[in-house]
């Protein structure tokens, strides 16, 4: 063995034993889709178009308040590094603050312009005036959601993110089912179809709320949770942190929301495919973004202990590990596509048009691994203005108009946009290497 194999050994078990908890916890909350689809799944196509377009337009909803928990991990795991154990847990004060103060006001707002969000998915009335309902019961679940990371960013910062992913565990077992329960009109109960999946889920979100307040008024007893607010500057610097990563992962929402708007074009069965690929992609992306978010954390701690050569290598180690990973991890999707997309699409032409785009977009997440970790570890430096600058480039310039061209201009079908995909994935992850590797983020006060 190389001294070089030698020395990556026990780094890569080190972000390997704090990913695993946080790759089964994305992997997990990847289920809430994926049990909404497969549970509709029997009732037919227009129902799996339903929740393909009111779980797109959620996606955007959470995309505007999701920077909260990358910002409240970068800085509770800066003050560790730094020694400031009694102040680590402020910025999750804070984060539940932005749920109150902006959060709840959102979600209000986005149930009265529901009917005008979903237009822009589908102009099929049957579609949309169920997709209407059954955003507008997600959506209400956004205040839930904010303390939610905040709290994911304190349990990760902290290296313990088995405390969180056992708690999302006991919500999602709720949601499963609640979700059926409700969808079919089990034990009495009346039957909702997409609605009592809206429902499962919503109830889910403030369950995993509750439990985790109940858990860490023991866990950061010493940290200062729920009694260290007033602090204007901390507030401020963690609303810094936040917007330029809740703004890139908005375009990044609403980009998906146009490249589904144009598959759309192509018609109803792309439109279904393709909500199954998006959440099939969900499920091979999240273990690559899992331990990217460990990577924050080791990332920022190195930074506040003023050791910015180990924060280096942290991120180019975890970019070999995700590698081989996900690799490993999307192998089965391109030798068997049929087999995973039977387990949504019950209609043998849908399943047979489905397996190529598949395959390539199995071949895409491959190659985006630069672009799934690096970011995070530049969140974890506090450099978030690159990463929305770089996302921003090559999801708006590159990626959409090159998907509009070779799609409803040209008519190359649903194929053509995931070799776009490919491209522009493989382009964005060659970016970030390079940018990590320039090491100008080493200097960022957060």
């Amino acid at each position: 063995m190389t001294n070089s194999a030698k020395k990556l050994l026990p780094r890569a078990s080190m972000i390997l034993k704090l990913s695993i908890p946080m790759i089964i916890a994305m992997l997990s909350q990847s289920l809430m889709s994926l049990v909404d689809a497969a549970l509709v799944g029997p009732i037919g196509k227009n129902a799996l178009a339903v929740i393909g377009a009111g779980s797109s337009a959620m996606l955007v909803a959470l995309a505007l308040i999701a920077g909260v928990s990358s910002g409240v991990q970068a800085q509770v795991a800066r003050r560790i590094g730094e020694g400031q154990h009694q102040q680590c847990a402020m910025p999750v004060n804070h984060g539940i603050l932005i749920a109150f103060i902006f959060a709840l006001p959102l979600s209000i707002l986005l149930v009265i312009e529901a009917p005008l969000i979903i237009k822009a998915y589908t102009s099929d009335i049957t579609i949309s005036t169920a997709a209407i309902t059954y955003f507008q019961i997600r959506v209400m679940s956004l205040t839930a959601a904010v303390m939610n990371l905040s709290f994911r960013g304190y349990w990760n910062a902290i290296f313990k993110p088995h405390g969180f992913l056992k708690i999302l565990l006991i919500s999602h077992i709720l949601n499963a089912v609640t979700s059926y329960l409700l969808i079919y009109g089990k034990l009495g109960l009346p039957a909702l179809g997409t609605n009592g999946a809206a429902v499962g889920t919503c109830l889910s979100m403030y369950l995993c709320t509750l439990l985790n307040i109940r858990s860490l008024r023991k866990t950061a007893k010493g940290h200062g949770l729920f009694t260290l607010w007033q602090n204007k500057k901390a507030f401020m610097r963690l609303i810094n942190l936040a917007l330029p990563d809740s703004i890139q992962q908005t375009l990044f929402a609403v980009g998906i929301m146009l490249l589904y708007v144009v598959i759309a074009q192509l018609g109803t069965a792309d439109m279904a495919i393709s909500h199954v690929l998006t959440t099939l992609s969900l499920l091979l992306i999240l273990p690559g973004v899992g331990i990217g978010i460990s990577t924050t954390t080791l990332v920022s701690q190195s930074l506040g202990a003023n050791e910015p050569n180990g924060a280096w290598q942290w991120g180019k180690d975890a970019l070999l590990v995700t590698t081989i990973l996900l690799s490993l991890l999307g192998l089965p999707f391109i030798l068997e596509p049929a087999f995973f997309l039977s387990l949504f699409l019950h209609e043998p032409t849908l399943v047979a048009a489905g397996q190529l785009p598949l395959q390539l977009l199995t071949i895409g997440i491959i190659l985006d691994t630069g672009a799934l970790v690096l970011p995070q570890a530049l969140l974890g430096s506090g450099a978030n203005k690159t990463v929305l600058y770089v996302r921003f480039f090559f999801q708006w310039v590159v990626l959409l108009p090159c998907c509009w061209l070779v799609g409803p201009v040209m008519g190359l079908g649903l194929s053509s946009i995931l070799l776009v995909q490919i491209g522009q994935r493989l382009l964005s992850s060659l970016s970030f290497i390079y940018i990590w590797h320039r090491r100008k983020w080493a200097t960022v006060s957060i």
